[in-house]
């Protein structure tokens, strides 16, 4: 039995940290040695009797003699699971190791030296306030990192979080306050995120966060139990609890400055208007341009920003293919893109998995659009036949008392009319907000005239292929809604055993996740011999034809032939040989019912057995004897059991995990029944289908999904297309009655007397001609029922350019370029889509699909509106209080228990509400966010990320804009210069670097590529690094050079903003508008501005990145010493020093940069075998060019060598302790090749560092 050794101590972190480890263990794949969980033990292992020193807890011994492990990291290493360290492969486990060596080797001793003062236990050597400022430069790369991730290393928690989370719980604990969270609000946001996954909150329970000022504990044997004290004490603790106070506000001030690279926020005046809300107040009609000639305000606001821009759009016709050419039909030799829109429900509320699909899509389209291309992404809306006639049921319920029966058929669809009139636009409305370049002009409805007259032309043309017809079978029945429903609107619930579930029409709850078993005794057997079935729906009983055994098993070999007696019916039901009965289940014998169930339906065909239907369409019992006739479905289950019971044939009923399928609308249990239904022959269209992608016709990105296409097409069943509803299409379809003697009269199963036509007129022709009669002799009755909706949907790519008939729209946009969508219904629309355009029209719909993946919340759970997890993006856009989501639940009819529920989820997940984040920063997240195959987790606090990011574009359009001049003229067409310096051939270059990635990303649809390039060259390469070079240029007296470079950072606006624009394209536009242009010519709106091509800006230059890398290097190496060293305001002197002339000649070249991007004060290139002055940091910028900073003067050689002692004194017990850890016998062989690996980097790392302290040590002894 392995054993695992742990402090008690609430705050022993460490052990924390092996005790999570095991949790992970127990709920994953097991540890990753490979035992089974240890037991715990809260004390440290028994002594060895050695001199050997105990080892550090904690401790796990696996068992007598077997491998013993100490320490937080190697027993955190063996207790996670196996294969969960990383996000994959060696790569993954790298970047996991790399984390947990900087959490062991800088964030525990950081955490310890800032928290160890507020607990009391200051250790006299030690600086308080240094201690905070070490803690705030360790936090700082925890920050950068967590800005634009959730987790450190992948998306699910790995060692490298519970090695970082553990040593962050002693200063979130005592140290962290709520403003110094907020500073470091990507931090505590993770953190946050991290302590709630179920093995943290199994270990840590409520951590709880530091509120403010913490006394100082008492020691044992305290003033409260020792005697008075005398005012001299008295005095004295007075003096100490001064100093205290005075220094936990030095704690708050160190605390509170922002993460590194990050400006100080200024104070802002009461009486100034908080600069998030300013809004544009200029008067401007809907559709007139926006008024940009004032003044930029002075930070970006979201809502100023999208004023005004959309209705302009729209009415200068820029979202229309027509848009710069005379018709659609006009050649074009950039070519057509076409996308449908996928049809989103008249009844929705715009959600997440909308704001994704139209963010990816608008991308696409507004790309295409600039690059030339007659381009039209066509909207369109759903009639969404079951959730609307719900909806207005309900309405006209709740504001009249009437049923739709009560009102009538064409009376209720009116009010359905006059709903969707009124309510059926608010989706238009809100993809409006988001940006959306629709041709809003060629919107369409499903119920349209247009589109109606193609749904029943398409039902006549199949009908009469023989590609739909009429059958008898089963179906998923709502008797809630009464009608069939498809496959996606049938939720599974999960149950792991038994649960009392509500089901509407029944007061009491209903018991589901049990499997009851009971008696058949065979007929006419003289030993009263018996077979036992189990089943999860007893009541079913009732509906038995036969009890089925496999033909193999040799229980029941001696019952072939015979039969069973059924209790309370007068029929025996034969025992029946199938191989699809499975013998390791239960007795290895199964009740059939072929009626309800669909396994013992097609056991019931194979074997020719009698369907015995035992529910009407409300889910009340027919066809069966009394007391159980006309119950209904759960009251007779009681009354089932109860009868057998009676009779001694009950047998048992035990726990048994089960799915039960709900419908979605209306959360009724759906049941399987027979009904005659409308059906779509599919094999064939199936195998057409298939047979595209095969050939490459039809492209699938990602391609894994190719091979779920190619499954479900060659299991495809036949497609149930009836629905009994009263809004929707009605199926175009006659029961045919004839009146003459010599034509018997018909069954509605059989198809013969079923017509179909484009009108009543047009069917009874069709009858007359089938049955050989005149057409006064044919009565018609049309089938009460509707057609699925995606049936309308799935003939909408063509639909909605008028076929049947050949207009112009239909003739020059289908086939259709692209349907991107998500994958979840990859086989509901979109291989419907497929099957019905090449039957129907004999082309593909489109040429790709992009399947994009789902969206989840940040801690990787379904959006659930029980979990409160559920976002509008509206919300986010607009920003919403903690107390309006609580509000928004209050609408959602959640029981009370979820209710409450829910208000957790969000108070856990949005303290403070959620910020207002914007349009563009919620399309570039959701862009940012899309990898090809996998979910989203969707993070609110990286989608407020990138709208600061559209602040830095704002400030640094404002400041070119300034450095331009109002005088300012960009030349015709960007080209080089003589008079063009280093770093504006290097900034060209990156530029030129982005346009060819952002290209490539759209054609290959890799959003995050395009996303990464677009952010990295605006962000790091413009705002980080040529803005600041550029200073010095435009204040210098050089007027060529400084003309020269605003030339080039025109073209960087010029063209930076065009790469963002199919992203961002209410900021863009706002700033492209404010810019001067090349020529009178330029088109009016950037969004129907040519996007950059890789020949448009060919000015790729590697020598110049070379060359430019070495200013960059070296000023990386000082920033790293000004941070060493606390320099966060002096500019110390920086001496190079290089390894030849050449290297020399190079620096010499960029010291100019340099100086401008790290602050420092002169920079001095040192002839080589010159050295460096006295007193000066080292560092290195490359193997040929050392940096050397000088300190003198500027810090306390003293104060820091006491710190380095102490630095180097941990340091090294901590390469004692590794060096001892490997020199145990047998390490090499008993502890597993990763601890090993791990320990190994640790060392080589803390020897590293030990060699670094040594080198300060000396430098600071000269200083003395």
């Amino acid at each position: 039995m392995s054993i695992l050794y742990v402090s008690p101590h609430p705050d022993a972190f460490p052990s924390l940290r092996a005790l999570i480890a095991a949790r992970y263990g127990e709920s994953g794949p097991g540890p990753g040695w490979g035992g089974p969980p240890p037991r715990v033990c809260l004390q440290p292992p028994p002594t060895s009797g050695t001199s050997i020193p105990p080892p550090r807890l904690p401790v796990l011994e696996q068992g007598p003699g077997g491998l013993r492990v100490w320490g937080a990291a190697a027993v955190a290493q063996l207790l996670w699971p196996a294969g969960m360290g990383g996000p994959g492969g060696s790569q993954g486990a790298t970047l996991v190791q790399q984390w947990v060596s900087y959490a062991d080797g800088e964030l525990v001793p950081a955490a310890c030296g800032a928290t160890l003062p507020a607990l009391g236990l200051r250790n006299p050597t030690q600086d308080p306030q240094a201690a905070l400022g070490a803690l705030g430069r360790a936090l700082g790369p925890l920050e950068e990192r967590l800005r634009v991730h959730t987790y450190l290393a992948g998306d699910a928690p790995t060692l490298a979080d519970l090695a970082a989370v553990t040593a962050l719980l002693l200063p979130f604990r005592y140290v962290l306050d709520p403003p110094a969270r907020w500073a470091w609000g990507n931090v505590s946001r993770w953190f946050m995120t991290c302590i709630q996954q179920p093995e943290f909150r199994a270990v840590l329970g409520e951590v709880s966060l530091c509120s403010g000022a913490r006394p100082v504990p008492q020691q044992s044997g305290s003033e409260a139990s020792g005697p008075p004290k005398t005012a001299a004490q008295l005095k004295k603790e007075a003096k100490k609890r001064e100093k205290l106070e005075k220094f936990q506000q030095k704690q708050k001030n160190q605390l509170h400055q922002p993460p590194p690279g990050e400006k100080k926020p200024k104070i802002e005046k009461k009486e100034k208007r908080d600069p998030g809300v300013i809004i544009y107040d200029t008067p401007t009609p809907p559709g007139e341009k926006k008024d940009v000639s004032g003044s930029m305000p002075d930070s970006y606001s979201p809502k100023y920003v999208e004023a005004a821009w959309y209705s302009w759009w729209e009415s200068q016709g820029f979202f229309k293919p027509e848009y710069g050419r005379a018709s659609v039909s006009e050649p074009n030799t950039r070519g057509i893109f076409m996308m449908c829109i996928p049809p989103p429900n008249v009844t929705g509320s715009l959600h997440l998995g909308h704001a994704l699909t139209s963010a990816i899509q608008d991308s696409l389209t507004r790309w295409h659009r600039m690059r030339g291309e007659t381009t039209l992404w066509n909207p369109g809306c759903d009639h969404a036949g079951i959730a609307t006639q719900v909806v207005v049921e309900k309405k006209l319920w709740r504001e009249r008392g009437l049923s739709r029966h009560q009102l009538g058929r064409e009376a209720f669809l009116q009010e359905v009319w006059k709903w969707k009139n009124e309510k059926g636009d608010r989706i238009y409305h809100q993809l409006r907000k988001l940006g959306g370049s629709l041709d809003w002009d060629r919107a369409c409805f499903t119920m349209d005239p247009k589109l109606s007259a193609a749904v029943t032309e398409a039902f006549v043309r199949l009908h009469n292929d023989g590609v739909i017809y009429r059958s008898t079978r089963l179906v998923n029945w709502s008797c809630s809604l009464n009608s069939a429903i498809s496959d996606i609107e049938v939720d599974k619930k999960e149950l792991s055993g038994r649960t009392l579930l509500s089901v509407p029409g029944y007061e009491e709850k209903v018991e589901f996740g049990v499997l009851v078993s009971f008696a058949y005794k065979i007929q006419d057997s003289e030993s009263d011999e018996e077979v036992v079935v189990a089943t999860t729906r007893i009541e079913t009983m009732l509906g038995d034809v036969a009890v089925a055994v496999h033909p193999k098993d040799p229980r029941y070999q001696h019952l072939r032939g015979k039969s069973v007696m059924h209790p309370f019916l007068l029929r025996s039901l034969p025992v029946i040989c199938d191989e699809f009965v499975d013998m390791e289940f239960g007795t290895g014998a199964v009740k059939i019912t072929p009626a309800h169930d669909q396994n013992d339906y097609e056991v019931g065909q194979r074997h020719k057995l009698e369907a015995v239907s035992i529910m009407d369409h409300r889910g009340n019992l027919i066809n069966v004897p009394p007391p159980f006739l006309g119950l209904p479905r759960f009251e007779a289950r009681k009354a089932v059991l109860a009868a057998l019971k009676d009779k001694g044939l009950f047998r048992a009923v035990k726990d048994n995990p089960m799915v039960v399928p709900l419908c979605n609308r209306s959360k009724d249990v759906v049941e399987p029944l027979l009904k005659p239904q409308w059906y779509v022959r599919c094999g064939e269209m199936a195998q057409a289908a298939s047979a595209a992608v095969t050939r490459g016709d039809l492209k699938i990105v990602p391609e894994i999904h190719q091979k779920m296409w190619h499954s479900w097409m060659d299991n495809i069943r036949d497609w149930c297309i009836s629905r009994q509803l009263w809004w929707g299409h009605r199926i175009p379809a006659y029961f045919v009655s004839v009146n003459d003697p010599g034509v018997p009269p018909g069954e509605d199963p059989d198809d013969r007397y079923w017509v179909s036509g484009r009108s009543e007129e047009e069917a009874r022709e069709k009858a007359a001609k089938e049955f050989g009669v005149s057409p006064d002799k044919i009565s018609l009755s049309q089938d009460e029922d509707v057609l699925d909706t995606w049936f309308s949907s799935g003939i909408f790519p063509f639909s909605i350019f008028g076929w049947p008939n050949q207009t112009e729209d239909l003739s020059i946009f289908y086939p259709g370029t692209l349907l991107e969508t998500g994958h979840d219904i990859l086989f509901f629309w979109v291989a419907r889509m497929v099957m019905l355009g090449l039957k129907l029209t004999g082309k593909l719909p489109f040429k790709e699909v992009y399947l994009h993946a789902l969206v989840r919340d940040a801690h990787g759970r379904k959006m659930s509106k029980s979990l409160g997890n559920v976002i509008d993006p509206l919300d986010v856009i607009s920003g919403l209080s903690l107390q309006g989501l609580h509000d928004q639940l209050l609408n959602s009819n959640l029981d009370p228990n979820e209710l409450e529920k829910a208000k957790e989820g969000q108070k856990a997940d949005f303290p403070n509400g959620i910020p207002e984040c914007g349009t563009d920063a919620l399309r570039f997240g959701l862009c940012a966010y899309t990898s090809q195959g996998r979910d989203i987790n969707l993070d609110v606090n990286r989608i407020l990320g990138y709208r600061h990011f559209c602040n830095k574009l704002w400030n640094a359009t404002k400041f070119a804009l300034r450095a331009l001049g109002d005088g300012f003229v960009p030349s015709p067409i960007p080209q080089a210069s003589s008079q063009e310096s280093l770093a504006d051939r290097w900034i060209k270059s990156r530029l030129s670097e982005a346009v060819g990635l952002s290209n490539q990303g759209f054609h290959a649809y890799d959003f995050t590529t395009v996303t990464t390039a677009q952010y990295s060259f605006w962000l790091y390469d413009l705002c980080n690094v040529y803005l600041e070079c550029l200073k010095p240029v435009l204040s210098g007296t050089d007027q060529a050079a400084a003309d020269s470079a605003r030339q080039t950072l025109y073209t960087c606006l010029d063209v930076g903003l065009r790469l963002l624009s199919p992203f961002m394209p209410f900021v863009t536009e706002e700033l492209y508008q404010r810019l001067p242009r090349r020529g009178p010519q330029a088109p009016p709106s950037l969004c129907v501005t040519p996007y950059p091509e890789p020949s448009e800006v060919s000015w790729k230059d590697p020598e110049a990145e070379a060359a430019f890398e070495l200013s960059l290097s070296i000023t990386r190496a000082v920033r790293s010493l000004r941070a060493d060293y606390n320099l966060t305001r002096s500019q110390p002197e920086c001496f190079l020093e290089v390894a030849d002339e050449a290297t020399g000649a190079q620096a010499s070249a960029v010291s100019g940069y340099v100086q401008a991007l790290s602050n420092t004060g002169p920079v001095t290139v040192l002839l080589p075998g010159i050295p460096a002055p006295q007193g000066c940091a080292v560092g290195l910028a490359s193997d040929r060019c050392s940096v050397h900073l000088q300190l003198q003067g500027l810090v306390d050689p003293a104060r820091e060598l006491a710190k380095l002692q102490a630095k180097r004194g941990e340091a090294e017990r901590q390469a004692q302790r590794l060096r001892e850890r490997r020199a145990v016998p047998d390490y090499a062989t008993k502890v597993p090749s990763q601890v090993q690996e791990s320990e190994e980097a640790k060392l080589q790392q803390t020897e590293a560092e030990l060699k670094k302290v040594d080198e300060a040590i000396a430098l600071f002894e000269k200083m003395l």
